[in-house]
């Protein structure tokens, strides 16, 4: 049983005018989503959810993240694997529960249950040179996450399918296309950042009025 005193550093949260900025960033680059990094995102989701300022998640310009570490995930015994799809399902829950909503800001490749991660927020923007997929069927695995659910109620039942039975890459403009991201923008944190920070100062507005 994985504990909370097996966390690890392998993110940093930042903070903007009215918005908190999650940044994946794990020592080899990849952002992979291990037992101890799940269970600490989903404590500090659930941490910075007190407050209802917005959540833009994040990786760096080559990995947003790989998903799940696969030598850790067949080291697991049959307990371990429902234990950790139940923590995935947790992670989940809380960024799609959010309630200042969260955006995906994705550069590079989103893959597996880094894909799962980025379906749970409310919005994804995504870099132009963004790959997305999920690789599990050419490896004999399906997600336990939730990205059967959340996936075919963007794309469709028939396109998600599609990608998880060829285990396909969606790059960017295709992913804007079918629906997988909501924009395509250099600078994708940039950009999310000043959509909420315009979003806010519109209530402001109003309120004011």
């Amino acid at each position: 049983m994985l504990t909370a005193e097996c966390y690890v550093t392998n993110f940093s949260v930042e903070l903007h005018t009215g918005v908190r900025v999650l940044r994946l960033a794990s020592d080899d680059g990849t952002n992979r989503l291990t037992r101890a990094v799940v269970l600490g995102l989903t404590d500090a989701v659930r941490n910075l959810a007190q407050d209802p300022a917005p959540l833009v998640i994040t990786g760096n310009g080559k990995f947003f993240s790989a998903g799940a570490d696969l030598k850790e995930i067949a080291e697991l015994t049959g307990p371990e694997a429902y234990e950790f799809a139940g923590m995935g399902q947790a992670l989940m829950n809380a960024v799609e529960g959010f309630p200042g909503g969260v955006c995906a800001a994705i550069s590079g490749y989103c893959m597996g249950g880094g894909l799962d991660l980025a379906l749970a927020c409310r919005w994804r923007i995504a870099s132009p040179t963004a790959v997305l997929g999920h690789r599990g069927a050419a490896l004999g695995l399906i997600t336990g996450w939730g990205g059967t659910q959340r996936l075919p109620r963007l794309v469709g039942k028939s396109r998600a399918l599609q990608m998880f039975l060829t285990a396909e890459k969606i790059h960017a403009p295709e992913a804007l296309r079918c629906g997988l991201v909501n924009e395509v923008a250099e600078d994708p944190v940039a950009v999310a950042v000043a959509r909420i920070e315009q979003r806010l100062a519109r209530r402001k507005t109003l309120r004011v009025e």
